[in-house]
């Protein structure tokens, strides 16, 4: 079945286009899994939208097809009118930024905060014998550390494993959009923190995604992070969306609403 997601307000320009996606899982094996078929999706720009759905929904594979790290069978994939269903995952990063579940993931623990920061900055200019890190740069950094309303201005050289799940994730979430990116990339980002720790960075992302109106998808568990944040919401299953609310139907749900869709699909498939 063909599943068309697009906005309900129909204005602005679709900044992302996945366009008769399928993907096959283990094809040809007893543990085929065939996740998508003939599946589209179109994000308008500026739009922040969060995807719910239970494991196996298909809500991650989306973020793995768009980075590039699981490859398409079929379909075709576009940013900013481009195709991009060619191109490696380091060569979709330069305008896709992603923040992962796991904080270790986005930052270098070996390095310190001034030199993730500096790397960060230098993503997708050429690789020369100058120095990678410019010191003279230190004042920026902090100003945009200062941002995070962590403490972390004042320790730039601190090495980045001995920091706290919350701020390093914060941190990820920072230097992620250091560089102008056409697309951010939530993937279940806050789903390894403590509830307090969860809070505050989803507090960040909202005001990094405000300030700097980035397109973004997010990848939640979180029901009330679904509800609060965003001006759009799927709900995947089973590689089709079964929920597309945007705008003032989406700021109409609350939770109830996505938990009886859950209750709903279990007594479809039997659970």
């Amino acid at each position: 079945m063909s599943t068309q997601l697009k906005s309900e307000n129909g204005q602005g320009a679709s900044l992302v286009s996945m366009q008769h996606i399928c993907k096959t899982f283990n094809p040809g094996s007893v543990n085929e899994v065939v996740l998508f078929q003939d599946f589209n999706l179109d994000i308008t720009a500026g739009q922040f939208v969060s995807v719910v759905g239970s494991n196996g929904s298909g809500k991650t594979t989306i973020l793995n097809l768009l980075c590039g790290s699981v490859p398409l069978d079929s379909g075709s994939i576009t940013v900013k009118g481009q195709e991009v269903s060619g191109l490696k995952e380091f060569q979709r990063s330069r305008f896709i930024g992603r923040v992962f579940q796991d904080p270790s993931k986005g930052t270098c623990p070996d390095l310190s905060i001034l030199e993730n920061m500096a790397l960060a900055e230098n993503k997708g200019k050429p690789f020369g014998l100058s120095m990678g890190v410019n010191r003279r740069r230190a004042d920026f950094y902090r100003t945009q550390l200062e941002k995070l309303h962590l403490g972390l201005e004042d320790k730039l050289h601190l090495q980045v494993g001995s920091l706290s799940g919350g701020q390093r994730q914060a941190l990820a979430l920072l230097i992620s959009t250091m560089t102008p990116i056409d697309l951010l990339i939530l993937d279940e980002h806050t789903a390894a923190l403590d509830p307090k720790s969860s809070e505050t960075v989803m507090e960040l992302t909202d005001q990094i995604v405000r300030e700097k109106n980035l397109t973004t998808l997010m990848v939640t568990h979180n029901l009330k992070f679904a509800i609060r944040y965003g001006n759009r919401l799927l709900m995947m299953h089973r590689g089709e969306c079964v929920i597309d609310a945007a705008d003032d139907q989406k700021a109409a749900m609350d939770t109830d609403d996505l938990l009886n869709k859950f209750n709903e699909i279990s007594l479809e498939v039997g659970n």
